[in-house]
């Protein structure tokens, strides 16, 4: 999965020149990842409606999907210049999304359901399409303005949190990090993966001259944290569902969302520490 996925980048950006500096940087940036994160909209959001639907909520899934694909792939989509101004159609187009996806989501409701279980259905909807839609956007953003290699900084140094967090769990976990939603996760378990998270953030930061060394370390331990709350909301929501994994549908993780959760809830901060660190760097 790893080289599949890194391959996957590292050939995103050969074709748009952010890869290298000898080569022109197309318009439009980041069109695989856009595909790639079409494709796994599909099963997330089935496996998200799954595990509301264990508790009578119901999930309209053709709002769900269309709306989180709009959102997901809304800084992709304001590359191509239809008004002079990108920033000014990226503002338009997120509020038509939210507000045409508030108004679908109210006319379904209506149309099958009239008042049954009005707020629950038309909240839980709105949940998944700022999960899986508004979150995703930002690693959308986060790729196309910082280039597939402080892309993959990221993804890398959120992951190997997890890598290290099972390492160290296992060898040496007896304390408890959140007993009530995520039983097996320890403070040792959390030692290591920060350890994990560091490495990686200082290696790769120096070895592409991305970030000077401080900056990339605390990249490195705070992500390390964010990541695993990320992990920790779909725990929640797992733990809501009383199910184990969201899915069994990638072998030694579960499903998707257990693939996605820590990205995801890392996203738009990472993009916020790139915006500041690598612009002054």
């Amino acid at each position: 999965m790893t080289i599949f996925f890194v391959g996957l980048i590292l050939l995103d950006g050969h074709i748009d020149g952010s890869l290298s500096p000898q080569k022109e940087n197309l318009p439009v940036q980041g069109t695989i990842l856009f595909v790639f994160l079409v494709l796994v909209a599909v099963p997330a959001n089935v496996e998200l409606a799954k595990l509301i639907g264990s508790t009578g909520t119901k999930i309209f899934l053709p709002i769900t999907i269309t709306a989180s694909i709009l959102l997901a792939g809304g800084w992709y989509i304001s590359q191509f210049k239809f008004f002079e101004d990108s920033t000014q159609l990226a503002s338009i187009y997120f509020i038509l999304i939210f507000s045409l996806s508030t108004l679908a989501i109210l006319l379904w409701q209506g149309i099958k359901y009239a008042a049954i279980g009005a707020f629950a259905n038309c909240g839980a909807n709105l949940l998944v399409i700022c999960y899986l839609g508004a979150l995703t956007s930002f690693i959308m953003k986060l790729r196309i303005d910082f280039g597939p290699i402080a892309f993959l900084m990221f993804i890398f140094v959120v992951k190997f949190c997890d890598i290290g967090a099972y390492t160290f769990g296992r060898l040496f976990g007896k304390h408890k990090f959140s007993p009530v939603i995520s039983p097996k996760k320890t403070w040792e378990g959390m030692g290591g993966g920060v350890l994990f998270s560091v490495i990686a953030s200082f290696i790769i930061a120096r070895v592409f001259d991305i970030m000077p060394v401080v900056p990339a370390i605390i990249f490195g331990a705070v992500f390390a944290f964010i990541g695993q709350l990320g992990d920790l909301a779909e725990s929640m929501l797992k733990r809501a569902a009383e199910q184990k994994d969201s899915a069994s549908i990638v072998p030694g993780f579960g499903g998707i969302l257990d693939v996605i959760d820590s990205p995801l809830g890392a996203g738009v901060f990472a993009y916020l520490y790139f915006l500041f660190f690598i612009n002054s760097h």
